[in-house]
């Protein structure tokens, strides 16, 4: 083997990975997600996204940069996709709802990912310092609720919920229901059980429009 390569030979060897970003999001969601903003340390997530703290450093400048874009990633993968399916204009609006808390309950309790809602299980371990991170996650986890309310909005335009009732109101109320969900989820409750808090809450649909 000439010198030349072996030169290039030992060159290829040494070639560094490539930093892999939304791999990276992803396990760093895990950790935040399961042991909440405060918990979980630059070590924990240099270990766990297998790189050193300095690309990491370069890639969201530190943890709360980095907490933020994992935020963004748990939007975009699981929040925006069952959102877009509740706006499906072809279901009713007692089948569109149902089946998007049936989505979330089976996000709360999927075996690919910790228990509970991202948003609610990291703001709930917060420290008071954490009051940039805290005023973020109040902010994001406000729309769920919003997204809630556009959507009776227009079904109350289109006359599937009374002119008269307060779609704010009732937006309010599913939404408390959503966190209970996450709650119950991580303290162990299972999918059935999720979906029998569901069928339940749905029986009293015709109720909720008259009340």
């Amino acid at each position: 083997m000439t010198a030349d390569v072996q030169s290039c030979t030992k060159k290829s060897r040494g070639r560094p990975k490539v930093f892999d970003r939304e791999a990276a999001l992803d396990k760093a969601m895990a950790l935040f997600w399961e042991h909440g903003y405060e918990a979980t340390s630059l070590a924990d997530l240099v270990e766990a996204t297998g790189a050193k703290a300095p690309t990491l450093y370069a890639e969201f400048i530190n943890k709360e940069g980095l907490f933020r874009a994992v935020l963004d990633r748990y939007i975009s993968r699981f929040a925006a996709r069952h959102e877009a399916a509740l706006f499906e204009e072809d279901k009713s609006v007692e089948q569109a709802l149902n089946e998007y808390f049936t989505a979330v309950a089976t996000c709360f309790t999927s075996k690919e990912t910790p228990a509970g809602c991202f948003m609610i299980n990291t703001s709930a371990t917060l420290a008071a310092s954490s009051k940039e991170i805290a005023r973020t996650l109040k902010t994001r986890h406000a729309q769920q609720e919003k997204t809630l309310c556009q959507f009776l909005i227009a079904r109350q335009q289109r006359g599937e919920i009374p002119p008269q009732k307060d779609v704010q109101a009732l937006a309010q109320f599913l939404n408390c229901i959503l966190q209970g969900m996450s709650i119950s989820a991580r303290e162990g409750a299972s999918l059935e059980d999720l979906q029998q808090i569901i069928r339940t809450t749905f029986c009293l649909w015709p109720k909720m429009l008259t009340l």
